[in-house]
Parts: structure tokens; sequence; C-alpha cells
């Protein structure tokens, strides 16, 4: 049975609809990403998914039970990792991880889940007087303590400095070894094609695209452009395969010290389907 399983999904607000009957599936023990730009639908779906918004057509199970109907014994399965969350900041790090730890049938202990989002130095400070980096740690280790089967992480890196995202990348490289299913929003596409499996893009409520980073919008497969300095002057070729080209340049005794061999990066792929979708 898959950890997450939609069909034809759909919600509107008045008279726009923001979902339109979209069919997801994600597997247990997979990290899948879902790209977008804001407005796509990314949060209203997760949203649902979580079982915080009700839809309005479409059947979906998540974890083998509907999500709108599920009751306390699911929750604790489910760890989530809010956009924008609320703190207790007048409570410590340790006081606030220990106080969610609380609702948990089988809790991680505090001090394990705060060394895995790198604050021990931290965990006697009051909330409230945590970086916004900081604070995000801490949102993200409220959505670890519980030992969550599936854990939906809302743009989770937003203000980490670069160090702090590679660490979070660990992180969650680290739960997915665990067989943790992880769903993941974010705008940084480095972000995704380090961490997912697979990944969606969204625009206009809809998935324009699906599959594995490498894959994505037939990225693998894509013309590669061959760039060389030919007689001191700059080359460059786009070509199905680059391998004859590369082997014709070696023959003709070019220098081929400053050559590379492009392919279009996700980046590439994502800007020209957002365009498409447009």
């Amino acid at each position: 049975m898959a950890a997450i399983e939609a069909r034809g999904l759909r919600k509107s607000y008045q008279d726009h609809e923001v979902v339109c009957g979209i069919d997801l599936t994600v597997e247990r023990g997979e990290a899948f990403a879902l790209l977008g730009p804001n407005g796509a639908g990314k949060t209203t779906m997760v949203e649902i998914l979580e079982g915080h918004r009700r839809r309005d057509a479409g059947d979906v199970r998540v974890l083998g039970e509907d999500p709108s109907a599920a009751g306390r014994a699911w929750r604790a399965r489910v760890g989530i990792v809010l956009q924008d969350a609320d703190d207790a900041a007048d409570l410590t790090v340790r006081e606030m991880v220990r106080h969610i730890a609380g609702f948990y049938p089988d809790p991680r202990p505090a001090d394990e889940v705060i060394e895995l989002v790198g604050l021990v130095q931290k965990r006697d400070s009051k909330i409230r007087a945590l970086s916004g980096g900081q604070r995000r740690r801490v949102d993200v280790a409220l959505g670890l303590v519980g030992r969550p089967d599936l854990l939906f992480l809302d743009e989770p890196t937003t203000g980490f400095d670069p160090q702090a995202r590679r660490q979070f990348w660990e992180l969650v490289g680290a739960l997915a070894a665990e067989g943790t299913t992880i769903l993941l929003t974010t705008h940084y596409l480095e972000e995704a094609e380090a961490l997912a499996d697979r990944l969606a893009v969204l625009a206009g409520g809809r998935i324009l695209a699906e599959g594995a980073p490498a894959t994505l919008g037939g990225r693998l497969t894509a013309g590669a452009t061959v760039s060389w300095r030919e007689n001191g002057e700059p080359r460059a070729e786009k070509v199905a395969d680059p391998t004859e080209l590369v082997r014709r340049l070696v023959a003709e005794g070019n220098d081929l010290s400053s050559l590379t061999i492009t392919r279009p990066t996700l980046e590439d792929v994502y800007l020209t389907l957002i365009g498409a979708g447009e």
C-alpha cells in the first residue's frame, strides 16, 4: 500500500479552483518533492493530505486512511513541519520539545531530537532568544519527535544558512534511510534534487510533470551543449549525443582542456514547464 494515494483531488475557494483534479501516489519510504510557484496549489494540497483542510472532490488515502476522518492513532504516525508555525516563546528549546513529545505514544528522547537538528548549544535557551533559522530548527524538531512514519516538510529550510541547510539535508537522508516517507515542498531546486527520489511540478492547480529529478521533462535525453576553444576562439555546438563530436575534436588535435558538456539543469526544465503552464 502506498503512503499517499490521491485521485481526482479538487479544492475551490469561491469560484477559484486551486487544486484541479490531481492524481498523486507517494510510495512508502519515498522522498517526494512538490515544486511550483506561489499560488500553484501546493500548500492547499498538502493541507488536505495532512487532514487540516477538507477537499471538495476526489479520493485520498494517507497511510491507509482518509485524513479528513482519521483519528488520534493515525495522527501520531504523521509528523508535520508547517511553513509558518507559532511557538511558545518563553519556553526553552528542551522544554518545548519535551512538551510536544508528551503527546506521542513512543517519542524520540528530547535531547536526541535536539542533537539531530543541531541545537545542542541552544537547548536551554528560550525560544524567543533564537534567530529565525534556529526557530525553524525547533519546528523541524517538533515534527520529528513522534517518530513519524510520514513526515510533511513545508519549506523546511527557509531562513537556514548554507551550512545549516546541508546539515538538514543529511538529516532528511538519514530519516529516509530509516524508512520514513517524506513529502517536501520547497522553492530551492537544489534541495529537491538532493533529497527527492521523485518530484512533481505544479502550476495552476495541476501537475505539469512528474518523475525522478534526473529525468524530469525529458532532461536525461535532452540535447547536450559542447563548448570548447578552437584556435583560441570559443566554440559551442548542441548535439543529441556528444560522444562523436568529442572524438572528432580529439582526432583533429584540438585543445580540450576547457571543454565542457552541459545538459539542461533542473532549473532550466522547471522554468520551461512553468512558462508553458502559464
